[in-house]
């Protein structure tokens, strides 16, 4: 029987990973919701589905390939919270089983790459449950350095062709930090390639980055969605406010380092053993290898927490404290071989992912309901049938969810029986699914970033844009949906091309919705 349970360890952990990453994203991705963020890419999935594309028919700053990817899961499982969440459990899964491959494919043993793969998944897309683009740029960065790692330990060509298709799964999902991951992995491949060449390996790399660019014209040509449109949302635009942060930023010792100690920490032993591979005068090739591995993981870390920094956000990579663990577990027993120092990394990596598991997953931080008591989280197929099993609580109304929710069904109801041509302005991104309504909004979300300032050079062209949807598809109505105001902002976005100040009229439905009628106004 012994026998039997050693050769089928491989199998078993394998069966047993792939099913506590589903389970683990599945059970969180059921328990609050953030609107802003948890919404993201319900309606934008829906978009997609029902023939409205990203940067031609709906303003957006945020990656594409979520959009498409909802899209498809909504297809198969249909438009409900199972088949959203699933997205997530998927792209989680995917990381956890990478992860279990790599580490022991590059020397650890099958019981602590289990240990480490599933630490990473408890932590990785919990946080949050739902699909969310900066978890996927990450992830799917993660995903082209596992590939670089595996093409040192062994001779398959495919892992080149997958490096750049990742890449740009990784680009299309958010521009950073996939951007910073593309530079390092090409600088690395770059000055690899040129002191030792290898036709095989360039032309994996070239036929993947070729399949990916085509597959993506594909998209575009036959969605018709102009470049130039995307070029200046998704590129030009993010720049200039990415700039802005950057100028604006305030360091300190805590932002920097403290909130991050943990995951220093564990990178420490892995910055000594670069140091002494790079001191030795005369290396193998094999050591060569561990240095270009070892400094992708460093930068890769260091690229991670910069992002974090200069975005500001909830912090969502303490699941890197795993990942980097089982790297200096390999690379302390090739170099080291102290046990005791292996186990202190396992130790700490233990108490490390149990703390922000208590934080992230069952405090829900990330999804800012720290304070919020999940016991008071009421049944949200209350709203619809498409959220059942969902338990609802919100940052908004952390101590009276059920108000919330009877305010969503009351709107709900309104708007199903509204008939004029409308737009939604809401961080509940949900109710085009509800309402089977044709017409999106001209942005996939709002915020102070999604829409440029007035003094912003791109502001003249999201306003064109805006304006341009209003008119092509008559829009009566303004429906202003959650406890922030957007459309007072956007009043002064479109004064000067009012003529009568009083053209729009409001009425307040409840505490939740103002509809506001945009019908005599000459924009």
């Amino acid at each position: 029987m012994k026998n039997f349970i050693y050769k089928k360890q491989n199998t078993i952990f394998i069966l047993l990973i792939s099913f506590f990453s589903i389970f683990i994203n599945i059970y969180y991705g059921y328990r609050g919701v953030f609107p802003i963020d948890s919404f993201l890419i319900f309606d934008s999935g829906y978009n997609v589905l029902n023939g409205s594309h990203p940067f031609k028919d709906y303003w957006s700053i945020t990656g594409p390939l979520l959009d498409y990817l909802q899209a498809i899961f909504f297809f198969i499982f249909g438009i409900n919270w199972f088949s959203y969440v699933l997205h997530a459990s998927v792209i989680n899964l995917i990381l956890a089983l990478f992860s279990y491959f790599v580490f022991k494919e590059i020397g650890l043993k099958k019981s602590y790459s289990f240990l480490y793969s599933a630490s990473i998944a408890l932590l990785a897309y919990p946080s949050i449950g739902v699909p969310f683009i900066d978890h996927h740029s990450t992830i799917f960065s993660i995903l082209a350095i596992y590939c670089f790692i595996l093409t040192k330990k062994c001779e398959k060509n495919f892992l080149f062709f997958l490096i750049p298709i990742f890449l740009g799964l990784a680009f299309f999902s958010k521009q950073i930090p996939s951007a910073y991951i593309i530079t390092i992995i090409t600088t690395v491949l770059f000055f690899e390639n040129l002191y030792n060449f290898n036709k095989n390996r360039f032309f994996y790399l070239f036929l993947g980055a070729t399949f990916f660019l085509l597959f993506v014209l594909l998209i575009f040509t036959i969605n018709h969605i102009p470049f130039n449109s995307f070029v200046l949302q998704y590129i030009l635009y993010p720049f200039s406010i990415g700039s802005d942060r950057f100028i604006n930023l305030n360091l300190n010792f805590n932002i920097i380092f403290l909130q991050f100690k943990f995951i220093y920490f564990c990178l420490l032993p892995l910055l000594i053993i670069f140091i002494k591979i790079s001191l030795k005068k005369q290396k193998t090739k094999e050591e060569y290898d561990d240095l270009k591995i070892i400094f992708l993981i460093i930068g890769m870390v260091l690229i991670f927490i910069s992002t974090q920094i200069i975005t500001q956000n909830q912090i969502l990579i303490f699941f890197l404290i795993p990942m980097i663990t089982g790297f200096s577990h390999i690379y302390c027993n090739k170099y080291f071989n102290i046990k005791n120092l292996i186990y202190i990394l396992i130790l700490f990596c233990l108490f490390s992912v149990f703390k922000y598991h208590l934080r992230f997953n069952e405090e829900k931080k990330f999804m800012e309901l720290s304070n919020a008591n999940i016991e008071l989280a009421v049944n949200a197929n209350q709203i619809d049938k498409i959220f059942s099993g969902l338990k609802w609580i919100t940052t908004y109304y952390p101590n009276e969810p059920q108000k919330e929710v009877d305010n969503l069904i009351e709107i709900k109801k309104y708007l199903q029986n509204d008939v004029s041509s409308k737009i939604i302005i809401s961080d509940y991104q949900f109710f085009l699914a509800l309402t089977k309504a044709k017409l999106s909004s001209p942005n996939k979300w709002y915020d102070s970033m999604s829409i440029p300032s007035l003094k912003n050079k791109y502001y003249p062209h999201y306003k064109k844009f805006f304006v341009k949807k209003i008119k092509e598809n008559n829009v009566e109505k303004i429906y202003n949906i959650g406890p922030k105001r957007y459309l007072p902002v956007l009043y002064s976005y479109f004064q000067d091309m009012i003529n009568n100040n009083n053209c729009i009229t409001s009425k307040e439905i409840n505490e939740m919705l103002i509809v506001y009628d945009i019908k005599n106004c000459n924009l």
